[in-house]
């Protein structure tokens, strides 16, 4: 398990948000889930534990805006190795989903999850595609299919400030940034607008100050801000 200072200071932060009725549901659905955590291992067969049936609650109990934050709690404090949260990932819903995609730096040290992140990737559910490029992703995906999700996040109006680590990981990245030209030329003969989140990414990519490749002119449309 890892980054628990982030989840306390999560937690800290949705029990101020949350009125009573909803922290008292929270505090008993989090305690379920250590139990389970504490119990020898459970077989995979049989009745759904009642901590993964709390994660669809989550959202009629604490409401759309907390429900992610309460499911990333609930998946720290059952302390949910990659095997869990694949099927935690398979059975749920796009929110549930997007919970696990959000929970995969609390607890997954290394890059077994990676399949979850790149099946997230595959989609056109643009609150996924976010989900997936957060800090997880930044540490563990290979440079090859970083820069694939950071084209994802432009061919679907996801905006870049979504992708973790972007600064670090774009620096001095000449493939990232003959990708990014080569999608704004084809942009621009087909008569469509730039993003302009591309030309801020592609000034990323120079290394030191010496200058990034210039995306062909073109009518330049804002990033739309949505999630």
């Amino acid at each position: 398990m890892t980054d628990t200072p982030g989840v306390a200071a999560l937690r800290t932060r949705l029990e101020a948000d949350l009125g009573g009725a909803a922290r008292a549901w929270l505090d008993q659905a989090v305690a379920e889930a250590a139990a389970h955590a504490r119990r020898p291992e459970q077989p995979t067969r049989g009745p759904m534990p009642t901590w993964e049936l709390r994660l669809a609650e989550a959202g009629r109990r604490c409401g759309a805006d907390h429900a992610d934050a309460a499911r990333v709690l609930l998946l720290h404090a059952a302390s949910a190795d990659p095997a869990t949260l694949a099927r935690v990932y398979g059975q749920g819903t796009a929110p549930e989903r997007r919970a696990v995609l959000r929970a995969l730096p609390h607890l997954v040290p290394g890059p077994e999850a990676l399949p979850l992140v790149e099946d997230a990737l595959r989609t056109n559910d643009t609150r996924l595609v976010a989900a997936a490029v957060g800090p997880y992703a930044a540490r563990h995906l290979a440079p090859h299919d970083w820069r694939h999700a950071v084209l994802k996040c432009l061919f679907t109006g996801v905006p870049v400030d979504a992708v973790a680590d972007l600064p670090r990981r774009a620096r001095g990245d000449r493939e990232l940034a003959r990708m990014l030209t080569d999608f704004a030329g084809e942009r621009t003969a087909a008569g469509r607008a730039v993003p302009d989140d591309l030309r801020r990414v592609l000034s990323l990519t120079d290394p030191a100050g010496a200058a990034a490749p210039t995306a062909p002119s073109g009518p330049v449309a804002p990033s739309t801000g949505e999630e």
